[in-house]
Formats: structure tokens, sequence, C-alpha cells
């Protein structure tokens, strides 16, 4: 074991700041299971945090995923006096080119990152809590840069603390729906559009045993998923995408995650589809925490079916389905496709902060910074982003 990597394995106990921040120590652990009991009483309803950053979500990201990238868990904890925990950062350890980067656990598979905060706490956290959590951090760790990416600017009826660091959009939007309770089903989904749909499934019913479902049983959700996991990439192939799906751990990751039951009843990722007798006609699976639903991926069926348009058929009836449960907002991931725009008309505003540790980690941060500009200049500009399309087009054929 390198020196670095045994000063960062121990638990770090940092001295009391001063008395313009509420964070009086902060602790560094490197094992998911030290973090557990914390971790999971930050979770709760009542506290302030995303459920992507729930741990059974990320502790098989971790598991199936992160270790076979190398990465290794950063998990930053932040105390008060009384040793009542503030906050908790959950990061993972990256190293590119020299340069040590912590970065949010769960990659590209968490639409949302955040700390998981004491919501009495996040409610008035000040830049002053935000710079003595980033110095003790600095001083008790090697990390270069802490690369913060996909962090929502609200989250719910609070703002994120988060944003009081130097931060800057993110390349990427996030199209979302805001559900009013009480209103009707037409608010959510326009008259025009729910005939367009009806029309369009009344050739789906004359199929036998016709229907939409929530995935219950592991029987259940494991035929859907074997089901996905063959469709997909013919789907990704058609578009000249590479199967992301084939990377080592995700399948583990993804079948895990379905499985794994949450205490209310639920599933840390739930599985929507239309079916009938002879096939799967199209899912979509994501994370509900109560109050929003987030979609994290999906597909539709190789056959003619699909002229049917089932994938817009099957996200009408998750919009209802979460409306009538008094969700109140539903979001279909980054990216801003044609068909997100159907159902959502406005954008969750999310930002990212890269922030310097050290000497490399300066420059580290400025090119990150650069990067992501860059990114989200093309992503906004449609000359520049249909050029992108013809170059990722051409690099895959």
């Amino acid at each position: 074991m390198t020196m670095a990597a045994a000063i960062e394995s121990r638990t770090a106990e940092v001295k009391p700041w001063s008395r313009i921040s509420r964070i009086a120590s902060v602790d560094i652990l490197r094992d998911l299971s030290q973090a557990e009991t914390i971790w999971r009483s930050l979770e709760d309803q009542q506290q302030f945090s995303t459920a992507y950053q729930r741990f059974d979500f990320l502790s098989l990201w971790q598991r199936q995923v992160g270790q076979c990238d190398g990465l290794l868990p950063f998990i930053v904890v932040a105390y008060d006096a009384e040793r009542r925990p503030l906050l908790l950062l959950p990061l993972v350890l990256t190293r590119r080119y020299g340069i040590r980067a912590a970065r949010f656990l769960g990659g590209k598979h968490a639409t949302f990152n955040m700390a998981l905060w004491d919501r009495k706490f996040a409610a008035d956290a000040t830049a002053d809590d935000l710079d003595a959590l980033i110095s003790a951090i600095r001083e008790h760790s090697a990390v270069d840069v802490l690369a913060l990416k996909q962090q929502p600017l609200r989250w719910r009826d609070l703002p994120n603390p988060m944003a009081l660091l130097p931060s800057q959009p993110s390349a990427n939007d996030c199209p979302l729906m805001t559900i009013v309770p009480g209103e009707p089903p037409t608010a959510r989904i326009g008259t025009s559009f729910r005939r367009r749909l009806k029309a369009k499934e009344r050739k789906l019913q004359t199929l036998s045993g016709y229907r939409y479902g929530l995935a219950a049983t592991d029987t259940e959700i494991k035929r859907l998923l074997d089901w996905f996991f063959s469709v997909k990439p013919l789907r990704m192939a058609e578009q000249k995408l590479p199967n992301v799906f084939a990377d080592p751990g995700i399948e583990d990751f993804i079948r895990g995650a379905c499985m794994a039951p949450l205490a209310d009843g639920g599933h840390v990722i739930d599985i929507h589809a239309l079916e009938c007798d002879d096939e799967v006609i199209a899912i979509f699976a994501g994370i509900a925490d109560g109050h929003r639903f987030s979609m994290m991926f999906n597909t539709y069926t190789m056959s003619d079916n699909s002229r049917y348009s089932p994938g817009l058929i099957l996200m009408r009836n998750i919009v209802d389905h979460y409306a009538e449960r008094g969700y109140r907002a539903l979001d279909l991931g980054i990216g801003s496709d044609d068909y997100k725009r159907l159902f959502c008309k406005s954008d969750e505003p999310i930002f990212d902060c890269f922030i310097p540790l050290s000497r490399r980690g300066k420059i580290a941060a400025c090119a990150m910074s650069g990067l992501n500009r860059a990114k989200h200049l093309v992503k906004h500009h449609q000359v520049l982003f249909d050029l992108a399309q013809k170059l990722r087009s051409a690099l895959h054929r």
C-alpha cells in the first residue's frame, strides 16, 4: 500500500473549526460499511437527499461497478460540536494522468448527485460551513480536486447548499414534469396528445393479454430484465451507439438494484412494462421516492408493434400512475431527446463544481471546467450539436 493510500484508508478525525461554522469535525471513511448507520439515518424522508444517494443503490453500484473500475470509496461525514451528523458526501476516488479526483459514487447511473444533509442544517447552511468542509478535506487527504457533477440547484423545497461553492451549469439538461395534486390528467398531458396515444393504443389492445403493469415479483423482474438485456443492444446498434450495458459489472448492478427490496415495499429500481401474451412491448425503469419518479433506462420491442409508439403509451401510463399516488414531479433523465419534450416542458437546473485542493488540482479543475463549458456550448447550440452527432455516427460505423 502506498503512503497516500495508507493515509486515506484511516478515519480522519479533524480538529474543531472556528465558531463561524457549525461543522466541528470531519471523518473521512474508506469503507461503506463504516458509514452505513449514519448514511441510512440521513436518507430518511425527513432529511434532505435524493433517492440516487440511497445506501442500497450506491453500495450495490460500488460492489458491482466501482470495484471493477478500481475505484475506492471516499465518504466524508461532517459533525457538529456534539458529534451529530450534519452531512455525508458519498464520493469515490479516481486517478487519471496522475491526478487524484474525488467524484460522486454512482457514475453515469445517478441522474442527480447530492450530499445527504441533516435537513435543519441544510436549510441555513452558509458559505463558512462549506469552506470548513472543503478545508477539512484538503487538510486530511491527498485528493487533488473535487469533481462534483450533476447536482440539482434545488431539491423539493430547499436550495442545495453546495451551490454556495463556485459552480457552473452542467453540460446537459434534465427534462422535468411538475405534477400539481388534484389537477385533471389533461393538465399533465394535453387532450390532443392523449387522443393520439389512445388511437395508437387501440392497435395494441387487439393483442391477446395486452396490459400495463409495475413488476412486483422476482420472477417478473427477472423476465423483464432478461428481455431488456437481449433487446437493448440491438436498439443501440441500430442507433450506431456502443452498448454501455456490456461494460463490466453494469448488468449485475442493474439486476441487483431491480431485485433489492425497500422497507416501504418497493424496489431500489422499479420496472414498468407494456406486455401482451406473446412478448414484452416496452419497459421504463427508474427510481421512485414518494415524491418523484426519475427514469433511468428503457427500450421497446423490435417487432412490428413498435409502429404504435409503445414507449410513449407506457410513459403516459407511468405519469398517470404516479400522479394518482400524490407524486409532485417526474423526470426522464439527462438529455434532451425529442420524446422527453412531449411530456416535460421545463428543465431541472443542475450544476457542477470543480474544487481544487492542491496545485495540481488547480490545473485539473481548470481543464475539467473548460471541457464541461465546451460540452454545454455544443449541447445548447443546434448547429454544433448536429455536427457532433454526425461525427459520433461516423466514428461508430
